[in-house]
């Protein structure tokens, strides 16, 4: 009896740490930067459209238009990189820019999902985040971070005459109990 207590106590460790590996990773590479105060430089995947987040090491091509309500559609691009919400704003625009990244339909989905968002709660307020759209930077400083119901949409569907960027993750990561949301205004 104890010898099976013990091979699942075993086997049990190493599914969690199978299923919580792509956290632990961004999680233990942020802590040492931060350790030995190492700056990284972080290039972005192209200049056509793509997100970079300095701080976290977080790099990222942005898939345009995906419909944040059709799950089929949004799973699919989060397999590639970041999803656009369709008919939110783009950088060259003033508007509500909605960019969301790990939205997974399960805890044992997330080594299939993109995690560039895992560490997003580590943002501040001033903070910067570059989106790259059309061969062109654009810089925001973060002034909200806020965690809120999975079922809330304001922050998907505000209007807004400022250039505003949104980025959304499942909160805690791995799961979808809640959502991470990281707001920046364009750093003019």
């Amino acid at each position: 009896m104890k010898k099976i207590a013990n091979i699942l106590i075993f086997a049990s460790t190493v599914l969690l740490l199978v299923i919580f590996w792509p956290v632990a990773k961004e999680e233990t590479k942020y802590q040492i930067n931060q350790t030995f105060q190492k700056r990284v430089e972080v290039t972005p995947p192209n200049r056509d459209f793509s997100i970079v987040i300095p701080k976290i090491g977080a790099s990222q091509k942005i898939i345009r238009n995906v419909d944040p309500y059709n799950k089929a559609e949004f799973l699919k691009a989060l397999k590639n990189g970041v999803a656009h919400a369709k008919n939110t704003s783009f950088p060259d625009k003033n508007g509500n820019i909605y960019l969301f990244a790990h939205s997974t339909d399960a805890f044992y989905n997330v080594l299939n999902y993109n995690a560039v968002f895992y560490l997003i709660g580590k943002l501040e307020k001033d903070d910067e985040i570059k989106l790259y759209y059309q061969d062109n930077e654009y810089r925001y400083k973060v002034i909200e971070k806020k965690i809120v119901s999975a079922s809330d949409t304001y922050y998907l569907t505000r209007k807004t005459q400022d250039n505003i960027l949104t980025l959304q993750t499942c909160y805690p990561p791995g799961t979808t109990l809640k959502r991470l949301i990281v707001v920046a205004k364009v750093d003019k």
